[in-house]
Formats: C-alpha cells, structure tokens, sequence
C-alpha cells in the first residue's frame, strides 16, 4: 500500500499540473493589430494577427486583398489563419483605411496602382517584407494567398520570382510564359468558381495546357455554379450580381487552403 505521503505528492503533483495547463491555456490568445509601414514614401497601414501561445518562430501567410480594398471579410480570413497557427499578414495596396463598396471607385483605385508597375510591385513587395521581418515569423517559410485582383498581383510576383513556398489564388489564374517559367519558385493552388470564367474563349483548357508544359508543381480545384467572390461572406453589400458568396464553395476552398498549408509546413 501506498503511503499518505506518497499519495499526498501525487496529488499535489496533479494539482500543479492542472494549474500549469490551466496557465497556459489562458495565456494563449490570437493576438490582432493595424501594423503602419511604407512603400516609396506613400502611408499604407496592413493587419497582422497571430496566436502568442508559439513560443517558436513558425510559417507566415500573406493575405493579398481585391479590388475592394483591406477590407473586414479580409481580416477575418488574417484571423482564422493566426488561430491555424500561423503569422498572417494582409497587406494594404491603396492607403491606410481606403475602401470601398462601389465598383467604380473599386475599379478607379485599381487602376491608380496598377497603371504604375513599379508602384505597383513595391507595394505587393512592402508588405511581404512586414511580414517576412517579424520577430514571430521564420523567414524562409512564407506562403501568400491572393483574392480577385490580390491573386493577379500575386501572380506578378511569382512570374518575378519572388522567394515563397506557396501561393493560392482565389478567382484568378494566369499561366506563365516560357520565360517566366523559369522564375515562378512558389507551388500554385488555384481556387475557381465556374460561373466566373470566359467560356468562349476556353480559359480552363487553354491554362491547364500552358501549366502543363511548365514543369510547375500546380493544382486547380473547380467549383460548380461558384461566381467571383464566392469566398466573400459579405459579398452582397457590393450590389453587383457578377460578385456572390456560395457557402459551400467558401467552406470547401478553406478546406483546401488548409490542406495545401499544411502540406507546405508539416510540423
């Protein structure tokens, strides 16, 4: 038998343990905040979430933004990535607190950056700078996803070359010509409504051709009926009948979001 010592050190061991998984869990908590930083002078202003219970440096994910700006259905993508365990940061092409929910000023505040490409490359590289300069972030395993007109910004510096491990891109996809081939290091999961594509043109076999002959290590996941912001839960407040939510497209897209990090970061 056990004596009343042994038994009282068992318990108090137990206790203890109690009280330091109790701790901790409290601790644990996904951190948010508006992070200011610079691109060429100009004030941009990005969101950074993450979960301060890592002690270790862990992946980056950065959150590239459409056309309507860094906008809340953004920021709760930064969040849900930040409780996955990553550092997410979504950066800000337009300036500190610009938004919109008309298409025409959408298409106008586009149109200001991307007519200037060099603008427009720094600012996409600005931001993965942030993020690549954290302290919680190991640099050498960062990932992007890009949303609409985020993704074709994205995809302009994959054909650049820029240094990630992955990129998903939600509505939008661009095959590489030979001689951006060479430079595109990032594996490539494309996320596609088949409401938003240009039939008459034969969009998906002509891409799925030129990405074949790439040597790319790439995916395309198709969703039927799904139009362009299908993963928007608040799609309906930008009135436009080509932009819809399909919620069974957001939650299987997130699904292969999930699985395609985790295949770029096993822990």
């Amino acid at each position: 038998m056990q004596s009343g010592f042994i038994k009282g050190v068992k318990r108090l061991g137990l206790v203890l343990a109690i009280v330091f998984a109790t701790t901790a869990y409290a601790e644990a908590e996904v951190i948010t905040k508006p992070i200011p930083y610079q691109s060429e002078g100009f004030q941009l202003e990005g969101y950074l979430a993450y979960d301060n219970s890592y002690k270790e440096k862990r992946p980056g994910v950065l959150v590239v933004h459409e056309w309507w700006g860094l906008t809340d259905s953004i920021r709760k993508r930064v969040d849900q990535l930040a409780s996955m365990g990553y550092v997410a940061f979504a950066l800000d092409l337009y300036g500190k607190g610009k938004t919109t929910t008309d298409l025409k000023k959408a298409t106008k505040m586009l149109r200001m950056v991307q007519m200037n490409v060099y603008r427009w490359h720094q600012r996409c590289l600005a931001g993965l700078e942030v993020l690549r300069g954290l302290p919680q972030v190991d640099p050498q395993r960062i990932a992007a996803i890009g949303y609409g007109w985020g993704g074709v910004t994205l995809q302009q510096q994959l054909f650049k070359g820029v240094d990630i491990e992955g990129a998903v891109l939600f509505g939008s996809f661009i095959a590489p010509t030979g001689e951006q081939r060479q430079r595109v290091k990032a594996k490539v999961l494309v996320l596609q409504g088949t409401a938003d594509l240009d039939k008459e043109t034969g969009q998906i076999a002509n891409y799925i051709a030129d990405m074949e002959k790439s040597g790319l290590d790439w995916q395309m996941v198709l969703y039927g009926g799904a139009k362009h912001g299908f993963s928007d839960p608040d799609a309906a407040k930008y009135g436009t009948k080509e932009y819809e939510h399909n919620e069974a497209a957001d939650r299987r897209s997130w699904n292969q979001v999930a699985l395609f990090l985790k295949e770029l970061f096993p822990k």
